[in-house]
Protein backbone atom coordinates (compact mmCIF):
# COMPACT_ATOMS: atom_id res chain seq x y z
CA UNK A 1 0.00 0.00 0.00
CA UNK A 2 1.65 3.23 -1.50
CA UNK A 3 2.10 6.36 2.21
CA UNK A 4 2.77 9.21 0.01
CA UNK A 5 1.57 12.10 -0.37
CA UNK A 6 0.38 10.94 -4.12
CA UNK A 7 -1.45 7.54 -2.86
CA UNK A 8 -4.70 8.09 -4.99
CA UNK A 9 -2.92 9.18 -7.96
CA UNK A 10 -2.92 7.28 -11.66
CA UNK A 11 0.20 7.65 -13.88
CA UNK A 12 0.17 5.99 -17.40
CA UNK A 13 4.03 5.83 -18.13
CA UNK A 14 4.88 5.17 -21.46
CA UNK A 15 8.65 3.33 -21.50
CA UNK A 16 11.10 5.31 -22.71
CA UNK A 17 15.14 6.17 -21.85
CA UNK A 18 16.37 8.37 -19.31
CA UNK A 19 14.43 11.33 -17.87
CA UNK A 20 11.04 9.89 -18.76
CA UNK A 21 11.73 6.89 -16.07
CA UNK A 22 13.11 9.12 -14.05
CA UNK A 23 9.73 11.48 -13.49
CA UNK A 24 8.20 7.98 -13.26
CA UNK A 25 10.22 6.97 -10.71
CA UNK A 26 9.85 10.50 -8.57
CA UNK A 27 5.77 10.10 -9.22
CA UNK A 28 5.98 6.10 -7.37
CA UNK A 29 8.02 7.45 -5.00
CA UNK A 30 5.52 10.07 -3.45
CA UNK A 31 3.28 7.33 -3.85
CA UNK A 32 1.14 7.30 -7.39
CA UNK A 33 0.33 4.29 -8.96
CA UNK A 34 2.33 4.17 -12.08
CA UNK A 35 1.76 1.72 -14.62
CA UNK A 36 4.54 1.51 -17.11
CA UNK A 37 3.65 0.43 -20.72
CA UNK A 38 6.03 -1.89 -22.78
CA UNK A 39 7.11 -3.14 -25.48
CA UNK A 40 6.47 -7.10 -25.41
CA UNK A 41 9.32 -8.95 -24.60
CA UNK A 42 10.89 -12.02 -22.80
CA UNK A 43 9.29 -10.92 -20.03
CA UNK A 44 12.47 -11.74 -17.45
CA UNK A 45 12.29 -10.28 -14.00
CA UNK A 46 13.75 -6.70 -13.59
CA UNK A 47 17.24 -6.37 -12.41
CA UNK A 48 17.53 -4.83 -9.31
CA UNK A 49 20.13 -2.43 -10.72
CA UNK A 50 18.01 -0.87 -12.51
CA UNK A 51 16.83 1.62 -9.57
CA UNK A 52 15.07 4.16 -12.14
CA UNK A 53 12.81 1.80 -12.78
CA UNK A 54 11.66 0.77 -9.12
CA UNK A 55 8.30 1.67 -7.86
CA UNK A 56 6.15 0.93 -10.90
CA UNK A 57 4.30 -2.03 -11.78
CA UNK A 58 4.67 -3.25 -15.91
CA UNK A 59 2.29 -3.90 -18.79
CA UNK A 60 3.24 -5.70 -22.44
CA UNK A 61 1.39 -3.89 -25.03
CA UNK A 62 2.01 -4.28 -28.84
CA UNK A 63 0.95 -0.09 -29.69
CA UNK A 64 0.96 -1.65 -33.68
CA UNK A 65 -1.42 -4.04 -32.81
CA UNK A 66 -5.01 -1.93 -32.65
CA UNK A 67 -6.50 -4.13 -29.77
CA UNK A 68 -3.65 -3.37 -27.84
CA UNK A 69 -4.10 0.19 -28.23
CA UNK A 70 -7.70 0.15 -26.94
CA UNK A 71 -6.57 -1.64 -23.80
CA UNK A 72 -3.69 1.42 -23.53
CA UNK A 73 -6.88 3.84 -24.17
CA UNK A 74 -8.89 1.85 -21.12
CA UNK A 75 -5.90 2.25 -18.87
CA UNK A 76 -5.70 6.33 -19.55
CA UNK A 77 -9.65 6.44 -19.18
CA UNK A 78 -8.90 5.87 -15.77
CA UNK A 79 -5.48 7.54 -15.64
CA UNK A 80 -5.04 11.20 -13.76
CA UNK A 81 -1.44 11.65 -15.56
CA UNK A 82 0.00 10.06 -18.79
CA UNK A 83 3.99 10.62 -19.41
CA UNK A 84 5.38 10.05 -22.84
CA UNK A 85 8.81 11.18 -24.03
CA UNK A 86 8.48 10.28 -27.95
CA UNK A 87 9.48 12.49 -30.79
CA UNK A 88 6.77 14.41 -32.06
CA UNK A 89 3.43 12.64 -33.76
CA UNK A 90 4.37 9.04 -32.62
CA UNK A 91 1.65 9.17 -30.40
CA UNK A 92 -0.33 10.57 -33.04
CA UNK A 93 0.65 7.67 -35.40
CA UNK A 94 -0.31 5.01 -32.71
CA UNK A 95 -3.63 6.34 -32.21
CA UNK A 96 -2.78 7.61 -29.04
CA UNK A 97 -2.41 11.65 -29.28
CA UNK A 98 -4.06 14.22 -27.03
CA UNK A 99 -6.57 14.78 -29.11
CA UNK A 100 -8.01 10.97 -29.15
CA UNK A 101 -6.59 10.73 -25.67
CA UNK A 102 -8.62 13.60 -24.27
CA UNK A 103 -11.86 12.65 -26.12
CA UNK A 104 -11.53 9.51 -23.84
CA UNK A 105 -10.60 11.44 -20.41
CA UNK A 106 -11.47 15.15 -20.47
CA UNK A 107 -9.61 15.66 -17.20
CA UNK A 108 -6.31 13.69 -18.10
CA UNK A 109 -3.01 15.79 -17.71
CA UNK A 110 -0.86 14.72 -20.87
CA UNK A 111 2.36 14.56 -20.11
CA UNK A 112 4.96 15.21 -23.07
CA UNK A 113 8.77 15.53 -22.72
CA UNK A 114 10.83 15.84 -25.47
CA UNK A 115 14.16 17.98 -26.14
CA UNK A 116 13.41 20.43 -28.55
CA UNK A 117 9.92 20.80 -27.64
CA UNK A 118 6.60 19.87 -29.51
CA UNK A 119 7.03 22.65 -32.10
CA UNK A 120 10.49 24.39 -33.50
CA UNK A 121 12.89 23.81 -36.00
CA UNK A 122 14.78 21.46 -34.39
CA UNK A 123 11.67 19.39 -33.04
CA UNK A 124 12.13 16.42 -35.08
CA UNK A 125 16.03 16.38 -34.71
CA UNK A 126 17.75 13.96 -32.71
CA UNK A 127 19.13 15.21 -29.76
CA UNK A 128 20.80 14.20 -26.21
CA UNK A 129 21.30 16.63 -22.84
CA UNK A 130 24.47 18.25 -24.06
CA UNK A 131 22.98 19.02 -27.39
CA UNK A 132 19.99 20.94 -25.59
CA UNK A 133 21.86 22.39 -22.85
CA UNK A 134 24.21 23.96 -25.27
CA UNK A 135 21.13 25.51 -27.34
CA UNK A 136 20.45 27.06 -24.02
CA UNK A 137 23.73 29.21 -23.23
CA UNK A 138 23.51 26.57 -19.56
CA UNK A 139 26.97 24.52 -21.49
CA UNK A 140 28.70 27.51 -22.04
CA UNK A 141 29.31 28.62 -19.30
CA UNK A 142 30.52 25.30 -17.59
CA UNK A 143 34.31 24.66 -17.15
CA UNK A 144 37.75 26.20 -16.91
CA UNK A 145 39.01 29.53 -18.19
CA UNK A 146 40.72 29.04 -21.77
CA UNK A 147 38.61 25.24 -22.24
CA UNK A 148 36.38 23.76 -23.90
CA UNK A 149 32.98 23.76 -22.15
CA UNK A 150 32.61 20.63 -19.41
CA UNK A 151 29.56 18.46 -19.99
CA UNK A 152 28.15 18.37 -16.32
CA UNK A 153 26.63 14.54 -16.52
CA UNK A 154 23.14 14.43 -17.79
CA UNK A 155 21.84 16.42 -14.56
CA UNK A 156 20.74 20.06 -16.19
CA UNK A 157 19.10 19.06 -19.58
CA UNK A 158 17.79 15.04 -18.85
CA UNK A 159 16.78 15.41 -15.13
CA UNK A 160 16.95 18.76 -14.25
CA UNK A 161 15.30 20.65 -17.18
CA UNK A 162 13.79 17.58 -18.22
CA UNK A 163 12.34 15.22 -15.85
CA UNK A 164 11.50 17.30 -12.76
CA UNK A 165 9.63 19.78 -14.86
CA UNK A 166 7.69 17.03 -16.01
CA UNK A 167 6.74 16.32 -12.79
CA UNK A 168 6.02 19.61 -11.75
CA UNK A 169 4.03 20.63 -15.00
CA UNK A 170 2.11 17.00 -14.30
CA UNK A 171 1.69 17.65 -10.39
CA UNK A 172 0.19 21.42 -11.56
CA UNK A 173 -2.16 20.36 -13.95
CA UNK A 174 -4.03 17.25 -11.83
CA UNK A 175 -4.25 19.61 -9.22
CA UNK A 176 -5.89 22.04 -11.48
CA UNK A 177 -8.43 19.51 -12.61
CA UNK A 178 -9.13 18.72 -8.98
CA UNK A 179 -9.90 22.16 -8.27
CA UNK A 180 -12.29 21.85 -11.68
CA UNK A 181 -10.26 22.94 -14.10
CA UNK A 182 -10.10 20.62 -17.36
CA UNK A 183 -7.34 18.27 -18.65
CA UNK A 184 -4.32 19.70 -20.96
CA UNK A 185 -1.17 18.86 -22.71
CA UNK A 186 1.91 19.55 -21.12
CA UNK A 187 4.51 20.54 -23.48
CA UNK A 188 8.43 19.99 -21.53
CA UNK A 189 11.33 20.61 -23.56
CA UNK A 190 14.39 20.17 -21.97
CA UNK A 191 15.86 23.16 -23.97
CA UNK A 192 12.73 25.39 -22.11
CA UNK A 193 13.60 23.83 -19.03
CA UNK A 194 17.39 24.06 -18.90
CA UNK A 195 17.36 27.83 -19.83
CA UNK A 196 14.40 28.45 -16.92
CA UNK A 197 17.43 26.45 -14.49
CA UNK A 198 19.21 29.21 -15.77
CA UNK A 199 17.23 32.62 -14.99
CA UNK A 200 19.70 33.65 -12.24
CA UNK A 201 22.44 33.78 -14.18
CA UNK A 202 20.10 35.62 -17.21
CA UNK A 203 19.67 38.15 -14.50
CA UNK A 204 23.12 38.37 -13.20
CA UNK A 205 24.33 38.91 -16.66
CA UNK A 206 21.37 41.99 -17.33
CA UNK A 207 23.31 43.33 -13.97
CA UNK A 208 26.48 43.34 -15.07
CA UNK A 209 28.13 41.11 -12.49
CA UNK A 210 28.21 37.93 -14.51
CA UNK A 211 30.59 37.76 -18.14
CA UNK A 212 30.72 35.10 -20.64
CA UNK A 213 34.17 33.90 -19.98
CA UNK A 214 34.09 31.08 -17.96
CA UNK A 215 35.97 30.87 -14.63
CA UNK A 216 35.76 34.03 -13.86
CA UNK A 217 32.40 34.81 -11.94
CA UNK A 218 31.61 34.17 -8.17
CA UNK A 219 30.11 31.04 -8.74
CA UNK A 220 31.71 29.09 -12.03
CA UNK A 221 34.97 28.76 -10.16
CA UNK A 222 36.12 32.03 -11.13
CA UNK A 223 36.22 33.18 -7.06
CA UNK A 224 39.05 31.64 -5.16
CA UNK A 225 36.54 31.46 -2.37
CA UNK A 226 34.03 29.12 -4.42
CA UNK A 227 36.02 26.39 -5.88
CA UNK A 228 37.48 22.81 -5.06
CA UNK A 229 40.70 22.03 -4.25
CA UNK A 230 43.20 19.34 -4.30
CA UNK A 231 44.77 18.14 -1.00
CA UNK A 232 48.18 16.25 -0.31
CA UNK A 233 46.15 12.74 -0.59
CA UNK A 234 44.88 13.58 -4.35
CA UNK A 235 41.34 14.11 -3.06
CA UNK A 236 39.21 17.03 -3.30
CA UNK A 237 37.52 19.79 -0.99
CA UNK A 238 34.70 22.23 -2.03
CA UNK A 239 34.99 25.97 -0.27
CA UNK A 240 32.00 27.90 -0.84
CA UNK A 241 32.88 30.86 1.33
CA UNK A 242 30.69 33.80 -0.16
CA UNK A 243 29.33 35.72 2.69
CA UNK A 244 32.44 37.87 4.51
CA UNK A 245 31.86 35.99 8.06
CA UNK A 246 32.26 33.01 6.10
CA UNK A 247 35.21 33.64 4.40
CA UNK A 248 36.57 35.05 7.57
CA UNK A 249 36.30 31.71 9.01
CA UNK A 250 38.02 30.25 5.76
CA UNK A 251 41.03 32.81 6.14
CA UNK A 252 41.31 31.59 9.96
CA UNK A 253 41.17 27.73 9.63
CA UNK A 254 43.50 28.05 6.75
CA UNK A 255 46.01 30.12 8.73
CA UNK A 256 45.89 33.00 6.09
CA UNK A 257 47.05 36.30 7.18
CA UNK A 258 48.34 37.92 4.19
CA UNK A 259 46.13 41.63 3.76
CA UNK A 260 45.27 41.06 0.35
CA UNK A 261 42.94 38.61 0.83
CA UNK A 262 41.24 41.04 2.44
CA UNK A 263 39.97 42.37 -0.98
CA UNK A 264 37.37 39.54 -1.30
CA UNK A 265 35.06 40.62 -4.32
CA UNK A 266 38.53 42.04 -6.24
CA UNK A 267 38.52 39.90 -9.14
CA UNK A 268 41.80 41.37 -10.16
CA UNK A 269 43.14 39.50 -7.05
CA UNK A 270 41.41 36.06 -7.21
CA UNK A 271 44.18 34.46 -9.62
CA UNK A 272 46.43 34.85 -7.37
CA UNK A 273 44.92 34.60 -4.28
CA UNK A 274 43.43 31.12 -5.76
CA UNK A 275 47.11 29.88 -6.35
CA UNK A 276 48.33 30.90 -2.93
CA UNK A 277 44.99 28.79 -1.35
CA UNK A 278 46.23 25.59 -3.72
CA UNK A 279 49.61 25.66 -2.51
CA UNK A 280 48.01 25.51 1.32
CA UNK A 281 44.89 23.06 0.87
CA UNK A 282 48.07 20.91 -1.19
CA UNK A 283 49.91 20.72 2.40
CA UNK A 284 47.23 18.40 4.42
CA UNK A 285 44.99 15.62 3.46
CA UNK A 286 41.11 15.72 2.56
CA UNK A 287 40.56 14.20 5.91
CA UNK A 288 42.74 16.70 7.69
CA UNK A 289 40.98 19.41 6.14
CA UNK A 290 37.81 17.40 7.15
CA UNK A 291 38.84 17.49 10.82
CA UNK A 292 39.33 21.41 10.80
CA UNK A 293 36.38 22.15 8.68
CA UNK A 294 33.58 20.18 8.56
CA UNK A 295 30.61 21.09 10.23
CA UNK A 296 32.11 25.27 10.79
CA UNK A 297 30.30 27.95 8.48
CA UNK A 298 33.12 28.07 6.02
CA UNK A 299 30.55 25.81 3.74
CA UNK A 300 32.87 23.01 3.21
CA UNK A 301 32.71 19.00 2.24
CA UNK A 302 34.81 16.68 1.12
CA UNK A 303 34.55 15.66 -2.49
CA UNK A 304 32.99 12.71 -2.14
CA UNK A 305 33.04 9.58 -4.94
CA UNK A 306 29.49 7.85 -5.52
CA UNK A 307 31.28 4.69 -3.53
CA UNK A 308 32.22 7.31 -0.70
CA UNK A 309 28.81 8.93 0.10
CA UNK A 310 26.78 6.56 1.21
CA UNK A 311 28.63 6.33 4.07
CA UNK A 312 29.61 9.44 5.07
CA UNK A 313 28.17 10.08 8.63
CA UNK A 314 25.69 13.29 7.41
CA UNK A 315 23.95 11.10 4.82
CA UNK A 316 23.83 7.73 6.66
CA UNK A 317 22.17 9.79 9.84
CA UNK A 318 19.65 11.23 6.98
CA UNK A 319 19.07 7.98 5.29
CA UNK A 320 20.24 9.60 2.35
CA UNK A 321 20.37 6.12 0.58
CA UNK A 322 19.03 2.97 0.62
CA UNK A 323 19.90 -0.54 -0.19
CA UNK A 324 17.41 -2.64 -2.10
CA UNK A 325 17.97 -6.21 -2.99
CA UNK A 326 21.74 -5.36 -2.68
CA UNK A 327 21.71 -2.32 -4.82
CA UNK A 328 22.34 1.17 -2.61
CA UNK A 329 21.00 3.99 -4.45
CA UNK A 330 19.36 7.40 -3.58
CA UNK A 331 16.41 7.36 -1.12
CA UNK A 332 12.99 9.21 -2.38
CA UNK A 333 13.62 12.93 -1.86
CA UNK A 334 11.74 15.21 -0.74
CA UNK A 335 10.67 14.52 2.74
CA UNK A 336 6.61 14.45 3.91
CA UNK A 337 6.13 14.84 7.97
CA UNK A 338 3.08 13.32 7.50
CA UNK A 339 2.72 11.10 4.50
CA UNK A 340 6.15 9.62 3.92
CA UNK A 341 7.45 8.93 0.18
CA UNK A 342 8.73 5.21 -0.25
CA UNK A 343 10.31 2.89 -2.80
CA UNK A 344 6.70 0.84 -3.22
CA UNK A 345 8.27 -2.42 -5.13
CA UNK A 346 11.23 -3.51 -6.91
CA UNK A 347 11.76 -2.99 -10.62
CA UNK A 348 9.77 -4.55 -12.40
CA UNK A 349 10.47 -6.95 -15.32
CA UNK A 350 8.60 -6.28 -19.24
CA UNK A 351 5.00 -7.26 -18.69
CA UNK A 352 5.71 -8.47 -14.91
CA UNK A 353 1.79 -7.13 -14.10
CA UNK A 354 0.18 -7.44 -16.80
CA UNK A 355 -2.75 -9.34 -15.51
CA UNK A 356 -2.62 -7.62 -11.93
CA UNK A 357 -3.07 -4.80 -13.51
CA UNK A 358 -6.11 -5.17 -15.50
CA UNK A 359 -8.00 -6.15 -12.69
CA UNK A 360 -7.12 -3.73 -10.39
CA UNK A 361 -7.67 -0.88 -12.95
CA UNK A 362 -10.88 -2.64 -14.14
CA UNK A 363 -9.81 -3.03 -17.40
CA UNK A 364 -10.60 -6.03 -19.53
CA UNK A 365 -8.70 -6.96 -23.08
Amino acid sequence: MASGPLDGVKIVEFAGIGPGPFCGMLLSDMGADVVRIDRPGDGKPGRAADVMSRGRRSISLNLKDPADVEVALKLIEKADGLIEGFRPGVMERNGLGPDTVLARNPKLVYGRMTGWGQFGSLSQAAGHDLNYIALTGALHAMGRKDERPSPPLNLVGDYGGGALYLAMGLLAGIVNVKNGGKGQVIDVAMTDGAASLSTMFFGMKAMGVWTDDRESNLLDGGAHFYDTYECSDGKWVSIGSIEPQFYALLLEKTGVTEPEFKSQMDRSKWGPLKAKLTAIFKGKTRDEWCAIMEGTDICFAPVLSMAEAPSHPHNVERKTFVEVEGVVQPAPAPRFSGTPAEIQRRPAGLGEHTDEILRDWHVSR
